[in-house]
Parts: C-alpha cells; sequence; structure tokens
C-alpha cells in the first residue's frame, strides 16, 4: 500500500453538509418548521387558511433542507 493510499483510507470524510445541519441557526428553523407542520395536522386541515399554513411550513422546510444539500461557489 502506498503512503497516499494509506492517508486516503485514515483521513476524516469532508462533510460540509454536516457542519451546516449542526449550526443552531438550521436546527433552530427547521425544528419550527416540523412544528408548525406538526400543529396543522393536530387541528386539522378544514379550511383554505389551514391548506395555506401548510404550504407555508412546508416551504419553508424544503428551503431549509435545500440550504444544506445545495452548494455556494462563490
Amino acid at each position: 500500500m502506498t503512503t497516499n493510499a494509506a492517508q486516503a483510507e485514515t483521513a476524516p470524510v469532508h462533510r460540509p453538509w454536516l457542519a451546516k445541519v449542526l449550526r443552531i441557526e438550521w436546527l433552530g428553523q427547521t425544528a419550527a418548521s416540523i412544528c408548525w407542520i406538526v400543529c396543522v395536522f393536530a387541528y386539522g386541515l378544514s379550511t383554505t387558511g389551514d391548506y395555506m399554513q401548510l404550504s407555508a411550513a412546508s416551504a419553508w422546510l424544503l428551503a431549509n433542507i435545500a440550504a444544506v444539500v445545495t452548494s455556494r461557489k462563490a
């Protein structure tokens, strides 16, 4: 085994998404959006406003997920 191969096997795996997920800002916003979604279902979907609330909370959650999986190259 070459030195480079040995270093590659022992080097930590670089996971930039994990650093983003562990930030308090991301955790707080994601928890809030999930709680909002759960709350909508707990109270029930009976009016147009309920569906709008669910759409807003879902969009917020999807935006948080997209912020983690996309990379910004400046």
